[in-house]
């Protein structure tokens, strides 16, 4: 019988795989997580408010770049360990996850992978310790899942850059002191810059009309004539796959975030069903409620698996962002059928903010279209094993 622990669920003993590192920060963070966030979760998503009180207390648990070398704020742990955080934070909520997401694997690896020496001392320990905010400039109206045909802009003027356009969804905007933008050049070259928060002619209106993510801080990002000098420009970024090699990181922890959003609800699911009494019986007792809760213990189960073997090759650099790619298309696809089904059976209850399936839904309706939706990593790994091109 499997176990209904704060953890689980567990079926194929996933636990005995990880390293004692790895399962004591799994606990740390699922610690934290129903301590900090759960008490308020429901109410705070209904209401549209990111907890930023939460952001120092994330980066005293290392919670931001933790697999960055020491000397910029990491601790250096394993991938896995990596994706552990990513787990325990959706568990909590999927923009708790995605904050954390884009503060290391997007805005941090950006300075990191392709900044400056001084770039990387300036922001990096500052970030990770969750006194500074990052946020990652990329997607635009008219340039979701085809960012090589952006409208943001830059030009070098003397020893600075201008920069014109407008970013949209982008996470943290709102509370961003660190934006890390992504520009095409006179010569069609894509760019990467640090723009401040301050800086003359940049904004970042929030977007108030979500109703998934709401737990997150969400906006667009507007330049208007914003002048950036050299020393701000990422150095070694040159081309789109720059911000994609990001993106690539950044997928990694949604795969593992995904299995925590689906662990959460088949918890829920399956303590409703043991202890809800219709026609005298827990309604658990019936044939479509365990068929209903098995097929949701099969797609969360699998999901581990993927993603701590990605976590094992990556953590041997021997992953490929195509095996990224499915592990993010399977994995959030599986979570929101999941959570599907667990709203399904906890009736009328589960539409309630005092259950947490229906959040859940919720916000993994915008996690499966948001950094690659399930169509484009369909299209990437398709062209990975025929070698043929579909995407245009």
């Amino acid at each position: 019988m499997v176990a209904l622990t704060a953890i689980g669920p567990d079926y194929f003993d996933v636990d005995s795989l990880l390293t004692e590192e790895e399962r004591a920060v799994r606990q740390m963070v699922h610690d934290f997580v129903a301590a900090e966030v759960m008490p308020n979760v429901g109410e705070d998503w209904l209401a549209g408010r990111f907890p930023l009180h939460l952001v120092r207390k994330m980066g005293e648990l290392g919670l931001f770049g933790p697999t960055l070398p020491e000397e910029y704020g990491g601790a250096g742990i394993s991938q896995v360990a990596y994706g552990m955080i990513m787990q325990e934070l959706e568990r909590g909520d999927s923009g708790l996850r995605s904050f954390a997401s884009v503060q290391s694997g997007l805005a941090m690896h950006a300075i990191y992978r392709y900044g400056t020496e001084e770039q990387r001392r300036t922001y990096l320990p500052r970030m990770a310790k969750g006194e500074l905010i990052g946020c990652f400039g990329l997607t635009e109206p008219d340039a979701g899942s085809d960012p090589g045909t952006m409208r943001t802009r830059c030009r070098r003027v003397g020893d600075h850059w201008v920069l014109n356009g407008e970013k949209r969804w982008i996470t943290s905007s709102p509370i961003a002191d660190v934006l890390v933008i992504w520009a095409m050049d006179e010569e069609d070259k894509i760019r990467g810059f640090i723009a401040p928060k301050g800086t003359k002619g940049l904004s970042a209106p929030a977007i108030e009309t979500k109703i998934s993510m709401r737990y997150s801080a969400t906006g667009d990002i507007v330049l208007e004539d914003v002048e950036l000098p050299e020393e701000l420009r990422l150095p070694d970024a040159k081309s789109l796959a720059a911000p994609l090699s990001c993106l690539t990181q950044a997928r990694y922890g949604i795969a593992f975030g995904a299995v925590g959003a689906a662990m959460d609800c088949f918890n829920e699911a399956l303590d409703y069903a043991q202890n809800r009494i219709a026609f005298h019986r827990p309604i658990a007792q019936t044939q479509l409620m365990q068929q209903a809760l098995v097929d949701m213990l099969s797609l969360t189960t699998r999901s581990q698996l993927m993603a701590l073997r990605l976590g094992q090759l990556k953590q041997d650099d021997r992953y490929t962002y195509t095996q990224v790619s499915l592990a993010k298309r399977d994995n959030v696809r599986a979570a929101l059928q999941t959570a599907r089904m667990a709203r399904e059976l906890l009736g009328g209850n589960g539409i309630t903010s005092e259950y947490r399936a229906m959040r859940h839904m919720a916000n993994l309706e915008s996690v499966d279209t948001y950094e690659g939706t399930y169509e484009i990593h369909t299209l990437i790994v398709g062209r990975d094993i025929t070698g043929l091109n579909a995407l245009g």
